[in-house]
């Protein structure tokens, strides 16, 4: 696609990106995935997280989020702290100056509007802030595309994203919760709509086309573990929550492998290795194994090889579901319990702030007792939520690319965002 005057449509991809976190990582494909199918012209860079990674893996320009590049260590030192304080003016600057660059810039899903783990107000919430006051400053189209959102407590966190969100010139959510929770927290989403989650347009494993591995009673179970410390308003407790999460996840799977099952432990994210690290330590077994997963794809192929998936993390999940695989979550935010059940999982949850082993158990041989009949139900949803993200696609399309057809003037989507007053 190409602007009125011709040029190349110059899209910015804005998020979290190469820094280690394998959702943030996926999203991002399944958005370039898109735009290579839907404007294969336009021109395409990044203001990311991890630059150096995005330019590596995905072959595009990235420009590094933040100045400082201590931004994420703790600042105990004046220096430091220092550091970080200039390093806000000079990301204003930076950030403005990128955007005024392009002529659409995309934050495309996870969950940027909330804040469901350990948040600071100056970290990334103040990021977001900065890019979308800049696409309103310069005219620049910001799309929130298929993110997901809490009410938030701490009040500066709070305000930046409720601004964020009334700046940005698309919005769509990644659930009915989210939506919701931008509502309350003063947003008008009378005109934004809610689609799945971008991860799941991502390619399906060739192993998850069929109906699946045949259960058995002894197959392979996976366990996505995570670096679980409670949310936002946790902190006090982080360490007790951490501490509970784990022993009960330990205990679960020290009880998969006396019934003899291969238990292969997968993460999200590099800071959960420690997490597989200490079950590893704890359950010194072979049946317990840790895979090596650089993308969604992996984990998906992980998934689609188990009998079942007793996970933590939002996108394992989203990737067990897509495998087809019969799912049980560990759910820590509404996001996990929305997801479950719209894929019509939803009696299959578990807390993962107040870990159970017996209960759990109980509920995984519930879970195996219907997987024939879950393969089937998630066959169907995974139709459904392919249906729901074209329409996606095509809103972003008419919402915020530049439009020229041959009279000169553009016809809105439909179903196109309008900005709230």
């Amino acid at each position: 696609m190409t602007t009125a005057d011709g040029n190349p449509v110059r899209v910015g991809v804005f998020g979290l990106l190469g820094s280690g976190n394998l959702g943030n990582d996926g999203s991002f494909e399944a958005l370039l995935g898109y735009l290579g199918a839907e404007h294969p012209k336009a021109v395409v860079d990044a203001l990311c997280g991890g630059p150096e990674v995005v330019e590596r893996r995905y072959r595009i320009p990235a420009t590094r989020l933040h100045w400082y590049r201590g931004e994420y260590r703790t600042a105990t030192r004046a220096g430091a702290m220092a550091g970080k304080g200039l390093g806000k003016l000079v990301d204003a600057v930076r950030t403005a100056a990128w955007v005024r660059r392009h002529d659409v810039v995309i934050v495309p899903g996870t969950g940027v509007l909330e804040a469901t783990l350990p948040l600071r107000p100056w970290g990334f919430p103040y990021s977001l802030f900065l890019l979308c006051a800049s696409g309103r400053l310069f005219g620049t189209r910001v799309a929130l595309v298929g993110v997901g959102a809490d009410a938030i407590r701490d009040r500066p966190t709070r305000a930046l994203v409720r601004w964020s969100a009334r700046l940005a010139a698309y919005r769509s959510y990644r659930d009915a919760p989210s939506r919701d929770a931008m509502r309350r927290m003063g947003v008008d989403t009378a005109r934004d709509e809610v689609h799945p989650d971008l991860a799941f347009a991502l390619p399906a494993p060739r192993t998850s086309v069929l109906p699946g591995p045949v259960p058995s009673p002894r197959g392979p179970v996976c366990v996505g573990v995570m670096a679980f410390h409670g949310g936002n308003d946790d902190r006090a407790r982080a360490e007790e929550i951490h501490r509970r999460y784990l022993d009960g996840t330990i205990r679960f799977v020290r009880a998969l492998v006396e019934d003899g099952r291969p238990v292969r432990l997968l993460i999200g994210d590099e800071v959960d290795r420690p997490v597989v690290a200490a079950i590893l330590d704890a359950v010194d077994s072979p049946l317990v194994t840790a895979a090596e997963t650089a993308s969604l794809a992996d984990l998906m192929t992980e998934a689609a090889a188990a009998d079942a998936v007793v996970a933590t993390r939002y996108h394992n999940l989203i990737c067990a579901l897509k495998a087809g695989t019969p799912t049980l979550a560990l759910s820590y935010a509404a996001k996990s319990d929305a997801l479950m059940a719209r894929m019509g999982l939803g009696a299959y949850r578990h807390p993962a702030r107040e870990i159970d082993a017996d209960r759990l158990l109980r509920q995984f041989r519930a879970l195996e007792r219907r997987s024939a009949q879950l393969r089937q139900t998630l066959a169907e949803q995974n139709r459904v939520v392919a249906r729901q993200l074209a329409h996606q696609f095509a809103a972003l399309t008419a919402a915020v690319f530049p439009a020229a057809p041959a009279s000169g003037h553009a016809h809105p989507h439909p179903h196109a965002y309008r900005e709230a007053p």
